[in-house]
Formats: structure tokens, C-alpha cells, sequence
């Protein structure tokens, strides 16, 4: 089992999700962050079965849950959280178009 780490930007994207939720419940805003950490923590599990994006990025995956997805990469033992996003932004954009997702 590969260790999880995260990025500064997703561990704000996880923030800015709960407290986006919270405005209409602060229970399922609890309850939604926590199932994306469980996610999170099940790429950590088998991190190569998950889909490849490279074209959003050299050495991206992503893991859907709900209307969410969680960018990801593996470096050795570790993976890495690189961005927690709502699958209807624009997520090339989201991504920045200069490898921003490692930020």
C-alpha cells in the first residue's frame, strides 16, 4: 500500500468544497469531505488501476467519486493528491496549462 500525501492545493480544495457544502449543511458537508479522504485513501490501495490523464498532465490519474474527481500521481511508494475538483469545472483549466497541478 503506497502512502497518500497532499498536495497544498488539494488539501484547499478540500476545504473550499466542505465549506462550500456547509452553506447548506454542515452534516453533509462533513459527511462528503470524509468519503473523498476514504477515497483518497483507497488510491493509496492500487493507485496504477485508476485512469491515466495524461492529457491534462505528465503522470496524472484520476479517481471519480460522485460528482467529484481526484487528481493524483505516483512517485514510487507515494501517491501524491494533487487537486480534489467538482467534474463540472473546466478542468484542463482547473489544471493550469503549465503542470500547475503539482502546486
Amino acid at each position: 500500500m503506497a502512502a497518500v500525501t497532499f498536495s497544498p492545493k488539494s488539501r484547499q480544495d478540500l476545504l473550499d468544497i466542505g465549506d462550500y457544502i456547509a452553506k447548506d449543511s454542515r452534516a453533509e458537508a462533513r459527511r462528503l469531505v470524509g468519503k473523498l479522504m476514504e477515497q483518497c485513501q483507497r488510491i493509496g490501495r492500487a493507485p496504477l488501476a485508476y485512469t491515466g490523464r495524461e492529457d491534462l498532465a505528465p503522470g496524472l490519474r484520476m479517481a471519480p467519486l460522485d460528482h467529484y474527481v481526484i487528481f493524483f500521481r505516483v512517485f514510487g511508494g507515494t501517491v501524491r493528491i494533487e487537486r480534489v475538483l467538482h467534474g463540472a469545472r473546466d478542468l484542463p483549466s482547473a489544471l493550469g496549462r503549465n503542470n500547475e497541478a503539482s502546486g
